[in-house]
């Protein structure tokens, strides 16, 4: 039997700048994606034949559009594309795509599929539907499974989508200083909601989900080799790895979520860490910090100790105080509040979120905090009543199971 891992994995990293090329083409989704899949039949029959040509992604790019205008010549019954046999082997025209595709093109090509994924008209999920159709190419199913939807309302999300960018006549022009300025905020956020969305899932969903957080750091790096020397960009690449590299960790065998400090940090993804680790340590050269930058540097300080007694939580807490700076939220705050209270006591943090309670009070995470610190303080009842509160605002079993497991863990403390 041929093994065709080596043309789904070649197909996969060639599609996004495929096909943004095509979109420039063809300046229509519709079909600058059936020229992409027709290429793609095409390299299932003719690369195990004949080998892999030099630069898949500008054989790709060549047949693809070689046979959509095929496709219309046909109708005006005019020439055909030559045999599949011919067609891994495009030697020169081949080589001159490909030098093509080393140049300006390929960033301003890639900047624009995103950027139009991205588009200002399209609601947050419809942008996080396309983003993952278009440039990641997840089939509908599998968009649709992870969102926990039905296929026919994803297909009508995606649908929408496109037709809203249609309309809304986006630009297909290599874009300029000031358009990547302006979108480069957005991608980055679309590339961080997906992967909010697979790192929040828990219980049945997590394996519809999981993958999002994978398919969120591979976008994150695409981006990343399109800004090289971008802080921020380096500092979302680093908080999703940071973040990811405790998924081991995270979850018992019975499902039930473990929190940060009772994980088991043996097993978390050295090679992430790592990796995550140089990238912000770079970024904080660059003297030029941002939210992303911020919140990575919050994890690396997780991520450097060794226990979790070793946290440095003063620093976590000054972090925290610079991310309410640069990007001030009650959620920020609340996040804060825990770091305040490992380092001067469950009483400053309550003072601290006690102001937040009218527009966090439909929170779970607000009234789970607050129940922990209110425990700490030794005010038993009130935390109860907290707790209560958290369960009952729970949006998944998990999360009422972590109140509750926490509350087994006080009273064996006590």
């Amino acid at each position: 039997m041929t093994d065709f891992g080596w043309i789904e994995g070649a197909i996969a990293a060639a599609r996004p700048q495929a096909m943004a090329a095509l979109l420039r083409y063809f300046r229509d989704m519709d079909a600058a994606e059936e020229a992409f899949q027709d290429a793609c039949l095409r390299a299932l029959k003719a690369w195990p034949k004949n080998g892999p040509p030099r630069d898949p992604t500008a054989w790709l790019i060549m047949v693809g559009r070689n046979a959509a205008i095929d496709a219309v010549r046909k109708t005006s019954r005019n020439t055909v594309l030559p045999p599949e046999e011919l067609l891994s082997d495009l030697e020169d025209a081949e080589a001159e795509a490909a030098e093509r595709l080393d140049s300006s093109h390929y960033r301003d090509d890639v900047l624009r599929l995103l950027f139009i994924c991205c588009h200002p008209d399209l609601p947050a999920t419809q942008q996080i539907a396309l983003a993952l159709r278009i440039v990641s190419g997840l089939s509908v199913r599998e968009i649709a499974r992870a969102f926990l939807v039905s296929e026919a309302a994803m297909e009508q999300r995606i649908t929408r989508a496109k037709a809203r960018i249609g309309v809304g006549g986006a630009p297909f022009e290599a874009p300029g200083p000031i358009e990547r300025a302006e979108r480069f905020a957005a991608v980055a956020a679309m590339i961080y909601l997906v992967f909010t969305e697979g790192y929040s899932a828990s219980g049945k969903a997590l394996e519809a989900k999981g993958g999002l957080c994978d398919e969120a750091i591979r976008l994150a790096r695409l981006l990343l080799r399109l800004f090289p020397s971008e802080p921020e960009m380096m500092g979302l690449t680093a908080l999703l790895l940071l973040q990811h590299s405790r998924s081991d960790a995270r979850f018992g065998d019975d499902g039930t979520a473990i929190l940060l400090d009772d994980q088991d940090r043996s097993l978390w993804s050295r090679r992430m860490i790592d990796e995550g680790l140089a990238l912000i340590d770079k970024a904080m050269l660059k003297k030029a910090p941002g939210p992303y930058q911020v919140q990575a540097a919050i994890a690396a300080l997780h991520a450097r100790a060794a226990r979790a007694e070793d946290i440095d939580w003063a620093g976590v807490d000054r972090l925290y105080a610079t991310l309410e700076i640069m990007q001030p939220s009650p959620v920020v705050t609340l996040n804060r509040a825990v770091a305040t209270a490992k380092v001067w006591g469950p009483d400053a943090a309550l003072e601290m979120i006690e102001p937040l309670g009218a527009r966090l009070d439909a929170y779970f995470h607000y009234h789970g905090a607050r129940g922990a610190f209110l425990m700490q303080a030794g005010r038993t009842v009130e935390a109860r009543k907290a707790f209560d509160r958290a369960i009952a605002l729970a949006g998944t079993a998990a999360q009422a199971a972590n109140i509750r497991q926490y509350l087994d863990t006080m009273a064996t403390r006590v």
